[in-house]
């Protein structure tokens, strides 16, 4: 999005003195780039060699980081006494220019589930919290009998044994079976046949349990996939009623409350970067984009203009799998910054933002070495570059900018 104009959008250009004052080569702030080198020698200001005032421009807010650059100008006029100063050069990159906007974040794990008891038989044993539960694990145990863990949608919520009608919760319990390697000869439906029965009788002798072919409610416990302890609820001695465990999925990801107003950020398959606590980064990808607007608590509202009640601050719900979960260790609950990006400008020339001259009559410009100025239109903003272009202009020339 280039200014046609040469100038910031919203941004004024103030002097820094009457014409001829004097004020020198003014440092800028460092942009971290890493195409800047130093001349050899100290310089002094040059004397004006073209009817142009450089002047001082205003601080540019730059919305890929929320900080604030500033476009420093010079004049060529010397006053006496004026400081020496030392210029490096920058090399004008065909590159890419990426904007970011930051929202928080929360790191964790996908998921949440609350295990409840079924009956008044007693907890004898319970898993410790960071434990891991894959398909045929134990997740407790109920008067010295393990309750095993299976995969699916479906729990096991009626008796199932031969002449059951048939059911969603049948092809659960026999796809778990088969893969536990207690009926390999098992057809996938939702039919309960003797062949089901005899499986069930080999997975009970397994278990040591009574081998009945009968399944009950509670005899097995049925979770989407592999899952997290993290909270115990029950208490091993006390009748299992009530939730027993509190489980979360084992996937790592970071849940983002994205703000309504800035929800066109988020787009499912969207590649974003996470920055960890202590200042380290990692990647992620959009993975679930909520629909539905959630309010903030009930007392944060506010009267808009037509006078009805408007809800303030109201998000949706983000969800961010991480590209590579072993960047986060075992940090979980952290709070963390994700950025999304909010505009992208490939194959574009771009100079480090110091580079930029200010003109007194409106406009932009860059410096050569040999004290050339090649008029520029501005684009973009980001990385401490910004988007530059310019029949003047060449990928790989050299322009001056300030030693940090």
């Amino acid at each position: 999005m280039s200014n046609e104009a040469g100038q910031l959008p919203g941004t004024d250009v103030f002097t820094a003195g009457p014409p001829g004052a004097g004020h020198g080569y003014v440092p800028a702030p460092s942009t971290g780039t890493d195409d800047i080198e130093g001349s050899e020698d100290e310089r002094p200001p040059r004397r004006r060699r073209r009817p142009v005032v450089l002047v001082t421009a205003a601080l540019v807010v730059l919305a890929a980081g929320g900080g604030a650059v500033g476009l420093l100008g010079r004049d060529d006029d010397s006053a006496s006494g004026a400081a020496t100063t030392r210029t490096a050069t920058a090399t004008v990159t065909r590159t890419d220019l990426v904007q970011t906007q930051r929202v928080d974040g929360t790191l964790g794990y996908d998921g949440r589930y609350t295990v409840a008891g079924t009956g008044r038989s007693m907890v004898t044993w319970l898993p410790d919290v960071g434990d891991t539960l894959e398909r045929g694990d134990r997740a407790y145990a109920v008067e010295g009998i393990s309750v095993p863990l299976f995969y699916g949608g479906t729990p096991l919520f009626r008796e199932l044994s031969s002449g059951v009608a048939d059911g969603p919760d049948v092809r659960v319990l026999k796809r778990n079976l088969k893969k536990l390697g207690h009926g390999d000869e098992l057809a996938d439906d939702d039919h309960y046949s003797p062949g089901t029965a005899d499986a069930v009788r080999r997975w009970q002798d397994a278990l040591g349990r009574e081998e009945t072919g009968t399944v009950s409610p509670g005899d097995a416990l049925v979770e989407p996939g592999p899952v997290r302890v993290t909270e115990t609820l029950g208490i091993i001695g006390a009748p299992a009623e009530g939730p027993l465990l509190t489980l979360s999925g084992t996937e790592r990801i970071v849940t983002v409350d994205m703000p309504v107003a800035q929800q066109q950020l988020a787009r499912k398959g969207a590649t974003v970067r996470i920055e960890l606590p202590g200042g380290a980064s990692t990647e992620g990808e959009v993975t679930r984009v909520g629909t539905v607007a959630r309010a903030p608590q009930s007392g944060d509202r506010s009267e808009n203009a037509a006078g009805d009640t408007a809800t303030r601050d109201a998000t949706i719900a983000v969800r961010v799998t991480l590209s590579r979960p072993g960047d986060v260790g075992a940090l979980d609950g952290a709070p963390v910054s994700v950025d999304f990006t909010s505009d992208r400008r490939e194959d574009v020339l771009a100079v480090p933002v110091p580079a930029l001259l200010a003109l007194a009559e409106g406009g932009y410009a860059v410096e050569t070495p040999g004290g050339r100025l090649v008029p520029v239109r501005l684009g973009a903003f980001a990385q401490g570059k910004v988007e530059v272009s310019g029949s003047g202009l060449a990928e790989g020339m050299r322009v001056e900018v300030p030693r940090t």
